[in-house]
């Protein structure tokens, strides 16, 4: 994705550089004509309807230029992005968009049709779609591109603007395909299509590494993170507890305010591990703990443009599948605490 943005920036740049070298062109051929006109005739009114007439002919020629680039460059990806939309929100998932350039040149329209593209073949493998919850999450970002796709056809819009609305439109279908991407990851592990592939891994560098993924988020929300983590080498699943670990720490961050806190702490007990992790954000009531594990539920609508309801029921089945526990812990605007318990710690004298 770096390297397409980094296209899309380079795009941008030619033609910002294209408009200006087209404006110091035309301020030549004007000039250019001038200095002909001035030497054949010193009549003043002449010159100046001359003159006028030129600009007026170069600015028709270059509005044609633009209208031209618009309806290759802007138009077409954006109707093709509305019928595509169009057609999935109708319950066609056939649909396929031809990106209009390769890899590693993508603009941010490729990327909104590479997610669509993304999206619409996943959405054809499960029976999940039937939910309700479903529906409303999917039919939101698919509004939301609608929306934005059609007013990137305004020729009123200033590039400030419309960069802004791209960076809307990417940001819509990236959060379409992470519903995908769980909701197939879900429908796997409930149809049992992801079995447990247990190893002897270091749980400690594991969890470390996990952590560490999340260091931008937190700086920029002005977290504290405090770890302690004991030594501890599992035998259990490795690709299954870094969905566990990555939903528990994606959600401490979300539902805590700026400045908070958030802790992770890894104990051994006995034949077991024991993973916490802790937030100082806004809690959970009572209510909603008898619920969060249940798919597509979410307690605290006010996040719900930054998940889907499927990250907890996702912990617990992974949970369920290692044979171990999770407990919650929490009080509404004091926080909330996770305890993961896995089986199966290996002893060093074992190793």
């Amino acid at each position: 994705m770096k390297k397409s943005r980094g296209s899309s920036s380079k795009l941008n740049f030619v033609g910002t550089l294209a408009f200006f070298l087209t404006v110091a062109f035309v301020a030549m051929v004007v000039v250019l004509i001038y200095d002909y006109i001035i030497g054949k005739t010193s009549n003043k009114g002449l010159i100046s309807v001359l003159i006028l007439i030129v600009i007026c002919i170069l600015s028709v020629v270059g509005a044609a230029i633009d209208a031209l680039r618009r309806k290759l460059m802007i138009d077409r990806p954006v109707t093709k992005i509305l019928d595509a939309t169009e057609r999935i929100a109708k319950g066609d998932f056939s649909v396929r968009l031809d990106l209009s350039h390769d890899y590693g040149k993508y603009t941010k329209y490729d990327l909104v049709m590479e997610n669509l593209n993304v999206m619409a073949a996943e959405l054809g493998k499960t029976e999940l779609l039937k939910s309700d919850f479903i529906s409303n999450e999917i039919k939101t970002p698919l509004a939301i591109i609608q929306n934005y796709a059609t007013a990137l056809q305004s020729e009123k819009l200033d590039e400030e603007t419309r960069e802004k609305y791209t960076k809307t439109l990417v940001h819509a279908s990236k959060r379409l395909s992470d519903l995908i991407t769980n909701i197939l990851k879900l429908n796997k592990l409930e149809n049992q299509e992801i079995k447990a592939e247990n190893v002897a891994f270091d749980l400690t560098a594991a969890l470390s590494e996990t952590v560490l993924e999340f260091e931008d988020l937190l700086e920029n929300k002005n977290l504290t993170l405090e770890c302690d983590f004991e030594e501890v080498t599992l035998f259990s699943s490795p690709t299954l507890l870094e969905i566990v670990w990555n939903n528990l720490l994606s959600n401490a961050i979300k539902f805590t305010n700026e400045g908070g806190r958030v802790e992770v702490s890894l104990k051994r007990k006995g034949e077991q591990a024991v993973v916490s992790v802790s937030d100082s954000g806004v809690g959970i009531s009572k209510e909603t703990g008898k619920k969060i594990f249940e798919k597509f539920y979410q307690g605290d609508t006010s996040h719900s443009q930054e998940g889907n309801g499927l990250g907890l029921a996702l912990v617990k089945k992974v949970i369920d599948i290692l044979g171990g526990e999770i407990n919650v812990e929490s009080e509404l605007g004091k926080g909330s605490t996770f305890t993961i318990t896995v089986k199966g710690v290996v002893n060093e004298t074992d190793v």
